[in-house]
Formats: structure tokens, C-alpha cells, sequence
């Protein structure tokens, strides 16, 4: 038994059935990258997640809908390149995204660029997935009304509980499949069949850090510090800590006496900025936060445990061999002081995803990813952006991987 959460309707009684009714060509012709239908619904789309009234109860659609504005979904396209001399860009066909419940909203940003690059379709929504995810499937069904037919016929968003033939039939019929979740779901999913040309764009287990530059954080202002604290807090807290790029460990690089005065002040930067928003763990999550810290320090890898109420948890490592990549609880920061970025470098394995910073030049930063020689890391942000979903995620860029390139020659 098939769910429609969208467009929203009846239960879908046979797979088969849904997969013709996608694949099927859309009244006006089929759909093409950067299709002018598809855009004016994602603007519509983007219009209404940035309405008060949702900002308020959800501030991460917020972000998504900047991101599906009518600007950035027209530089989008431009960046494709397509029209380029002998290539031009085509929609890959029907792709399935398989989207992690933890994250409420990411489904959406890949499902977007899939269908901005022209393709039909089919979204597996999680039954456990809640908030922000059934607000978002309430706005895509609420500016349904005003858009092109297309849009019903092409694109699907469906709920089902765990079924290996219905999964199955999904996947034969597929031309790309889009899978995320944890290293055991992506390989679960990649046992089932695809069609000899059809491809997988995989976002299994990821880890991420944060790091600040002693000498930076001295020659910031009050406000920019106090800035550098409130967005760190935002990577730290949305999604619980649980997301793929928030961070678990924040490097201090530079001078120890030094590092241990700045991180003082972050550190009371960070809890007032954490009892103004009024964010708080519940009793269970403060219990397994104190398992897992005070864990830490049993077994040697942590020299120092302090907690600041149950909302923050400071972990001081005994060196950079005991570097966290493992769900803590929401709000434990486990920190290591080191000389230089050039140290953290040897530690770096390919799974770790995003490096928050804040303080450092782009020379740094640039030097720090030849030092890396392809270890790890995909993206480097500044605080406050380690969750700001973009075009390029974990080293691809998804609209040409959407996307088919058909070379032309006279």
C-alpha cells in the first residue's frame, strides 16, 4: 500500500501503475533542463516557505526557500553551462531519492534540483519523518493548485512501509537513484537491481568538524565573536547535532595559552547564546550525553568533562588520535588545541565531510586543502553554514549529476 503525501490523494494500490503514470509524457511536452514550468512552481514553491508564518514555526525552510528563489534557481541553470559549443545538457529520466528521516527538509533540496534538471520523480518520504517534513509536503500540495499539470504527472512524493518487491520494482524501473542515510541503509538499497544504465548518487555516514584560528578569534571584534558564537550554535543545535555536516569536535589552532583564553570566552559566548534562544535537552538526552562523555574520560580519550546545564557539554581530548566522529548527544563539543592546520591534516579520513571555521585566510584555507591531498573534507564554510544545504554537496555537483550530457558535432 502506496501513501500520496504528493500531490496528495488516495493510496496507490499498484507500483506499476505509479511508475506509468510518472514516466508517462506531461501535457505541453516533455520535460527539458531548466524547464520554465518547473521553475515558476519551485518559485511559488519558495514564495510560501518564506511567508512569516512559516519562518516562524520552522526557521530552516527559510533556507530552502532562498535557495529555490527565482534568482538563484536562474543562476543554477546558468552554471550548468548548457548551450556550450557541440554539448548540450539532457534530463536523465526518472530518478528515486531515498532521503534520510533525520533531516527533515533534505529531501526537498535534492528532489528540486532533479526536477529543475527536467527529470520525472519519485520521492520514498520516511513514515517516521514529522515537523518541518509534513509542513513542507502542506506547502508543495498548497501552490499545487496554480501550477502546470506537468507537475502532478511528473513529480511524486510517496510513503510505504518496508517492502522489498514494491522497493524493487521502484528501482528496475529507475534511471538514477539518489540514496541517503546511514554506511547500512545506502548498502541495503544497492542490493537491489538497476537497469544496466542506470547510475547512484549515494550520501552514506558522514562526519564534520569546526575550527578556529586563535590569532583570528583575538583580532575579531566583541560583535564578531559574539556573530561566530550565535552561528555555531545553529550547526550545532538544528537537527539535533544528528545532521551529517554538524559539527562534533572544534580544533583551537594556534597558540595554547592563547587558545585556552579564547575558548573560555567562546565557551560563555556559546551559553548565553544558547539561553537566549531558549534551546534545552530533555532529561533522557542530558542522561546519554553524561554516559558517553564521562565514557570518554574512563577510558582515557577525554582529560576533562564539563557540562553547562544540560544544553551544553565541553569535552577536552587527550590528543587528535581521539577525535570524535560518533553521535554524542545534541550539544557535546569535544575540543583539541594543536599548532596548526597542517597538524589536523594527518587525522582527516574520507568520510569526514565539512570543516566549520571561523578567523582563518583563504591562504590558510587553500593551503590546508593541498595539505590534505584528497584525505577528506568537501566543503570548508564559516560558522553559522555548516547546514546550508548547496549546489555542490559532499564533492558532487548535482545538477550535472542530474543531468546527461549529449555531445553534438556537424
Amino acid at each position: 500500500m502506496i501513501t500520496a503525501r504528493f500531490p496528495a490523494g488516495a493510496e496507490i494500490r499498484s507500483v506499476d501503475r505509479l511508475i506509468a503514470e510518472v514516466t508517462q509524457e506531461p501535457a505541453g511536452g516533455r520535460l527539458t533542463v531548466g524547464d520554465e514550468r518547473v521553475r515558476d512552481f519551485l518559485i511559488a514553491f519558495s514564495r510560501r516557505l518564506l511567508k512569516p508564518d512559516l519562518a516562524r514555526r520552522h526557521p530552516e525552510l527559510g533556507s530552502l526557500g532562498f535557495f529555490l528563489r527565482k534568482s538563484e534557481l536562474a543562476k543554477a541553470v546558468e552554471r550548468l553551462g548548457d548551450g556550450a559549443a557541440g554539448h548540450r545538457r539532457a534530463p536523465r529520466g526518472l530518478v528515486l531519492h531515498f532521503p534520510p528521516a533525520n533531516v527533515d527538509t533534505i529531501f526537498v533540496y535534492s528532489w528540486a534540483l532533479s526536477a529543475l534538471a527536467g527529470n520525472h520523480n519519485i520521492v520514498r518520504v520516511s513514515n517516521r519523518s514529522a515537523g518541518a517534513a509534513q509542513t513542507v509536503l502542506e506547502a508543495l500540495n498548497d501552490v499545487l493548485a496554480d501550477a502546470h499539470p506537468a507537475i502532478a504527472q511528473t513529480q511524486r512524493m510517496v510513503t510505504y512501509d518496508r517492502d522489498d518487491a514494491l522497493t524493487g520494482a521502484l528501482m528496475a524501473a529507475c534511471d538514477l537513484r539518489v540514496l541517503w542515510g546511514g554506511d547500512q541503509s545506502v548498502n541495503a538499497l544497492r542490493t537491489f537491481a538497476v537497469p544496466p544504465l542506470a547510475r547512484d548518487l549515494a550520501f552514506p555516514d558522514r562526519s564534520s568538524f569546526a575550527a578556529v584560528s586563535v590569532a583570528g578569534w583575538r583580532a575579531a571584534t566583541p560583535a564578531q565573536r559574539r556573530a561566530a558564537a550565535d552561528g555555531f550554535a545553529n550547526d550545532l543545535y538544528w537537527f539535533d547535532q544528528a545532521a551529517c555536516s554538524s559539527p562534533r569536535d572544534l580544533f583551537w589552532i594556534g597558540d595554547p595559552a592563547a587558545a585556552d583564553v579564547a575558548k573560555a570566552e567562546f565557551t560563555e559566548l556559546l551559553g548565553e547564546v544558547v539561553g537566549q534562544r531558549g534551546w534545552s535537552v530533555d532529561a533522557a538526552m542530558a542522561v546519554e550525553k553524561y554516559v558517553a562523555t564521562y565514557g570518554l574520560a574512563a577510558t582515557g580519550a577525554a582529560t576533562r568533562v564539563a557540562f553547562a546545564g544540560n544544553a551544553v557539554a565541553n569535552v577536552e581530548l587527550a590528543d587528535l588520535g581521539f577525535v570524535q566522529r560518533e553521535w554524542l548527544g545534541a550539544g557535546t563539543i569535544c575540543h583539541v588545541t594543536l599548532g596548526s592546520l597542517a597538524e589536523l591534516a594527518p587525522a582527516i579520513q574520507r568520510k569526514d565531510q565539512t570543516l566549520a571555521q571561523f578567523g582563518f585566510t583563504m591562504t590558510e584555507l587553500d593551503d590546508f586543502v593541498t595539505t590534505l591531498a584528497g584525505r577528506g573534507i568537501d566543503r570548508i564554510v564559516p560558522f553559522g553554514q555548516a547546514l546550508t544545504f548547496a549546489g555542490v554537496w559532499d564533492g558532487f555537483d548535482l545538477l550535472h549529476e542530474f543531468t546527461r550530457i549529449i555531445t553534438i558535432q556537424a
